[in-house]
């Protein structure tokens, strides 16, 4: 068995300033270190897709290396629209081969138990949307053709419309060209992403998209066409991404805080289960 968890959208602050004045990031994405360095088994690694930071600041980054130098399992990050591929470079230590790519973008492949991850750099340097290029989709299919193993494929901004439309707006623009590709490889078994803030599930490329919800805050849910943006302390989460030659990739959505329980299961006298 392999098992995969991501984490998204931290927007980590400099110290002791709230994200939006309101949503403690820091605090709430240190509770989710603790609610990864709790289980058991632990994950054979935790993936990060991106805003680590809420904006290019070295205070966060410092912030941002703090937090994961604390995660017991090895990490691996990628960006996110409010981060900085070249501070991420300076700053980051530990966090798998960041220094990979070209053109700017960070993207690389590695193997972790008997899946291989490949990350992805949606990011575009001062805007809110993601782009992927063609450099970088050429360098996709060559990678995804050179393993067969199960393939996750770890990016920020989700390859597919959500329905949430503000959101959609500052999608990634060359999803169809990343389809294309990804559908001719059967061995890509789930695309993780990150970006809108709410868990959301799609199919893209004949295989599955996994939108993580943020370890802080999450983005309203309204599928009106004009909606605005708008978040909402929804409770934070993350995802456990299991794999196993039987089953392929299962995905679970585990909650940051814990909640009342476990309860044992019962059967009403005279009920045989």
């Amino acid at each position: 068995m392999t098992l995969i968890a991501q984490i998204t959208d931290l927007h980590v602050r400099p110290s002791g300033l709230a994200c939006y004045r309101v949503s403690e990031t820091n605090m709430l994405a240190r509770r989710a270190v603790e609610a990864l360095n709790a289980l058991d088994p632990q994950p054979d690694a935790v993936v990060i897709t991106g805003d680590l930071a809420d904006g290019p600041d070295l205070r966060e980054y410092a912030g941002v290396q703090r937090l994961i130098s604390r995660i017991k399992a090895p990490v691996y990050v990628l960006p996110g629209n409010h981060d900085s591929t070249a501070m991420m470079r300076e700053t980051l230590i530990g966090v798998g081969p960041i220094n990979e790519g070209e053109n700017g973008k960070m993207h690389y492949a590695v193997d972790i138990g008997d899946v291989r991850l490949v990350a992805l750099d949606s990011a575009v340097p001062g805007a809110p949307h993601g782009t992927l290029g063609e450099a970088q989709l050429v360098w996709l299919d060559q990678a995804l053709s050179a393993s067969d193993r199960p393939t996750l494929i770890a990016l920020h901004h989700p390859p597919a419309r959500t329905g949430i439309g503000h959101m959609d707006r500052i999608g990634l623009t060359d999803s169809d060209a990343f389809a294309e590709v990804i559908s001719r490889h059967s061995h890509v078994q789930r695309v993780m992403c990150g970006h809108v803030h709410r868990t959301i599930v799609a199919a893209v490329g004949n295989t599955i998209m996994t939108l993580c919800p943020s370890t802080a805050h999450q983005v309203v849910l309204d599928l009106a066409d004009r909606g605005e943006g708008q978040f909402v302390m929804e409770p934070p989460a993350f995802f456990l991404h299991r794999h196993t030659q039987d089953s392929g990739v299962v995905s679970h959505l585990a909650y940051v805080e814990s909640h009342r329980g476990p309860f044992p299961f019962y059967a009403d006298e005279g009920v045989s289960w």
